[in-house]
């Protein structure tokens, strides 16, 4: 059993007119974006950006001149089911597309990221740079 929704309506336009002009029986696609962890500690940043059924020539991973760290993900998928004397029964597509961009702290060590998918997760790895120590030299000055 199915519900139904009954409209009444006191209008002289008929109900397709108002069904034509009313978009609520159209259908509203909803976007969402994967989930993202950011974590940091004291050697590193690791950012994980969940994307489970997908692989890792699905992703670009990549930075930019302004020290910005770009995450793009695109699925394409095509389902076919068996033709019938050239004529579809059946077949769906599916796209998805999502692009994130981080900026990059000044600690990070942009030429050593690495990235890699596991699980139904793309890891990035930041190393930061090593902190240099400061050495106080202490130096006489004469008085003359």
């Amino acid at each position: 059993m199915l519900p139904m929704i009954r409209r009444t309506s006191d209008s002289w336009l008929p109900d397709i007119f108002n069904d034509f002009f009313d978009n609520s029986w159209m259908e509203r696609p909803t976007y969402t974006a994967p989930a993202i962890n950011v974590m940091e500690t004291e050697k590193e940043y690791d950012v994980e950006v969940a994307a489970p059924g997908l692989d890792k020539e699905d992703f670009k991973v990549h930075v930019d001149a302004d020290n910005n760290l770009h995450i793009e993900m695109e699925k394409k998928t095509e389902n076919k089911e068996s033709k019938k004397h050239g004529r579809y029964l059946r077949r769906e597509f599916s796209y998805e597309k999502f692009q994130q961009t981080l900026l990059l702290p000044d600690d990070a060590e942009a030429d050593k990221i690495e990235a890699k998918v596991e699980k139904g997760v793309l890891n990035v790895h930041i190393p930061k740079k090593e902190k240099l120590q400061k050495t106080e030299a202490v130096r006489q000055i004469s008085i003359q």
